[in-house]
């Protein structure tokens, strides 16, 4: 699959997505099954109650697969890195932890999403935030910079993992940690989904196997490398979500391929430290 073709597809997507306010990990005329919002997603991914009330109601567009900033152990004063930041909800977050005298920068390569995450900053006064437009892939952020990085169901989207791991150890401190949230595979997908523009910007066909992502971090420079947690990928997304549906119907597969594919992946979190 040609990587700018996939890179093109996923900002189109991501642009309609933060201008129409929708509230899914696929292409926005799914919204995750229309009724659900974006607060009931997040809730079902991990955030609490007074987590949503601290960042922008804006913020939030019920995207990601987990709750990386609640396993960051983030502290006073460290500077924080989200990669893919979306409308900024895991940096406003992660502001809070840091404190003023942290600093917190969001890098997403979506211009739309930059510029609402921009906005919701300024709406909520959020003077040690900032947003940059980039690739994680060619993140604009200074060598051994970082105390953390985070990132929430985004690496999957990125076409050269291997590079997007390797700055990811660029930027970050000696010593310093990288907790992601994200999907992975159990098992080698249908030729049909793996080919599958669809699949790809609604966070499935970009997976890799769940040993290669890990080998991929190792490869890095990264130590420490482990899962600390793991859940199974919903099987009620696969079958109900319209975006999944498409999915199903040009890819040909059956209702019950489907229920095998949920089976063969997987949402982890992941956590890694890169040596002082």
């Amino acid at each position: 699959m040609n990587q700018e073709k996939v890179k093109q597809a996923i900002r189109k997507n991501y642009a309609k997505i933060a201008i129409q306010r929708s509230s899914c990990c696929a292409p926005p005329n799914s919204c995750c099954g229309g009724s659900t919002t974006a607060a009931d997603i997040s809730k079902n991914l991990g955030y609490s109650e007074e987590e949503l009330t601290l960042a922008p109601p804006e913020a939030n567009l019920g995207l990601g697969c987990g709750n990386p900033v609640a396993l960051a152990s983030l502290q006073e004063g460290e500077n924080v890195l989200d990669l893919g930041s979306g409308a900024g909800l895991d940096c406003f977050l992660a502001a809070a932890k840091v404190g003023d005298g942290g600093r917190v920068i969001g890098v997403d390569m979506t211009p739309e999403m930059v510029t609402k995450a921009r906005e919701n900053a300024r709406q909520g006064n959020y003077a040690n935030v900032e947003f940059r437009l980039g690739e994680i892939e060619n993140l604009p952020v200074a060598s051994n910079s970082m105390d953390a990085v985070i990132s929430n169901c985004v690496l999957n989207l990125v076409p050269d993992k291997n590079r997007a791991f390797r700055e990811t150890f660029r930027v970050l401190k000696p010593g310093a940690r990288l907790m992601i949230s994200d999907i992975v595979l159990l098992e080698e997908l249908p030729e049909s989904i793996k080919g599958s523009i669809e699949a790809y910007v609604g966070c499935l066909s970009g997976a890799i196997l769940k040993h290669d992502y890990l080998k991929a971090i190792l490869a890095a420079g990264f130590r420490e490398v482990e899962i600390v947690e793991e859940a199974p990928f919903s099987l009620e997304l696969t079958i109900n979500d319209p975006t999944a549906q498409s999915i199903i119907e040009n890819s040909g597969i059956s209702t019950a391929e489907a229920k095998k594919l949920a089976k063969q992946v997987s949402s982890v979190k992941v956590r890694a430290v890169k040596p002082a």
